[in-house]
């Protein structure tokens, strides 16, 4: 190799290089505490994960300190220092030494082998719950669709009335958010109905695949009570990257007290009032303007989401008996119940979508994409093809049943979705 660049040009290319490698740091890129964070680890899983990480990253930071500092040294000590030196004779060479090689190839077992022995590790660990724990484990199961994610709690039952009126049994199901028990760890069963998905809650555990036909799990442990963000981690279609989902961790109390209201069958309009005979009034003078691919949460929930989770489990102050009465009537008019199941609705038992007997009490929408506000609710029923393209409610639904809403029936199903608390 030679080198016959001046010093000052030699200076030059150091400080661009210098500047290129600050430039990720200039970005922010190296900002670690965001909701989806790998550093932030709140459960003893993703502890675990992060633990490996940094094995394997020690481990190959000394070897290119060993790497770079030799190809350095070559650098420097065999370099062409004048004209006279490129047709030198090259220095003595070892290729073939066998101590040389032998000593290489050790070195490279053995830091195989500090990698694989805490990745093993890890792999049993992470996979089921420790024997230890196992008899404390809560199950619930986790199903994917495009693109959305169904979450149900088959140890647990809810009331739904049957033809006659009278409440019978049915599954506890939910979309989107799963809500577990703080310091308990919780068996997740993965399955999927389509393709394949990816269960990934960075901040409590890694990815793990839900596979057709196949059977996967794995066991995550909120440490705490939190609000933790989820994503599909595997490519499975057109809005995979917008395919969400959020785990909420509250206290047994608070858990046991939110199992309790979602047993219940879907709130109802109070009869006096609904059959009062007034004209449903305009609820809201007008809804916001959104951009096509523009984010569905606020900074302002991102401040305290789990307080705001909370918030959202009570009823609102301005509703509007008679409107929301007129949103229940669409909801079936409209073909919304063949794919939704409202419990306590006649004729809501569709499965394609996700169960909405309490969605006015979950913080997301539209497949834990938007927050759920009356702004965000709106955006969904008028366009939900713009929010998430290709998705089912809109080619099911919209255009297989040619389904038209004017405004007033948009706003009558806003109001009829939020009071269902």
């Amino acid at each position: 190799m030679r080198l016959k660049d001046p010093p000052t040009r030699l200076l030059r290319r150091a400080v661009s290089a210098a500047a290129l490698a600050a430039l990720p740091l200039l970005s922010g890129c190296f900002w670690l505490d965001g909701p989806q964070s790998t550093f932030d680890p709140n459960g003893p899983v993703a502890r675990e994960q992060l633990d490996l990480f940094y094995v394997t990253c020690w481990v190959t930071l000394a070897i290119f300190i060993l790497v770079g500092s030799a190809l350095a040294y070559a650098m420097i000590r065999f370099r062409a220092r004048s004209d006279s030196d490129e047709h030198a004779e090259p220095p003595e060479q070892h290729h073939g030494n066998p101590v040389v090689e032998v000593s290489l190839i050790a070195a490279s077992v053995f830091s195989l082998v500090i990698i694989a022995i805490p990745t093993l590790k890890g792999v049993w660990y992470t996979y089921d719950v420790p024997e230890a724990e196992r008899a404390d484990a809560y199950e619930v199961t986790a199903t994917g669709y495009q693109w959305w994610f169904k979450f149900d709690y088959p140890n647990e039952t809810a009331q739904a009335p049957d033809a006659t009126g009278k409440l019978v049994s049915a599954p506890l199901t939910t979309g989107s958010e799963l809500v577990i028990p703080a310091g308990r760890p919780v068996h997740v069963n993965l399955r999927t109905v389509d393709v394949i998905h990816s269960f990934w809650v960075p901040k409590l555990a890694g990815k793990v695949d839900m596979v057709p036909n196949r059977g996967n799990s794995l066991w995550i442990k909120a440490e705490k009570p939190g609000y933790f963000w989820g994503q599909c981690a595997e490519f499975c279609g057109e809005s995979h990257a917008v395919m969400r989902f959020r785990v909420i961790a509250l206290s047994p109390r608070e858990f046991y007290d939110w199992l309790s209201a979602q047993a219940a069958p879907a709130r109802g309009v109070p009869a006096a009032v609904a059959s009062a005979g007034a004209p449903p009034r305009a609820q809201f003078a007008a809804y916001r303007e959104f951009r096509r691919n523009e984010p569905g949460y606020t900074d302002k929930f991102d401040v305290s989401p789990l307080d705001a989770w909370r918030a959202q489990q009570l009823p609102g102050k301005d509703e509007d008996p008679a409107l929301i009465a007129k949103g229940r009537g669409l909801f079936v008019s409209k073909t919304c119940a063949s794919c939704h199941t409202i419990r306590g609705l006649d004729g809501a038992v569709g499965i394609q979508g996700p169960e909405l007997t309490h969605v006015g009490a979950r913080t997301t929408i539209a497949g834990g994409l938007l927050e759920n506000n009356r702004d965000e609710l709106h955006r969904w029923i008028h366009a939900p093809n713009e929010v998430k393209p290709g998705n089912k409610m809109w080619v099911n639904g919209y255009l297989a049943n040619s389904i038209k809403l004017t405004p007033a029936d948009e706003d009558a199903l806003v109001a009829f979705l939020e009071s269902l608390k």
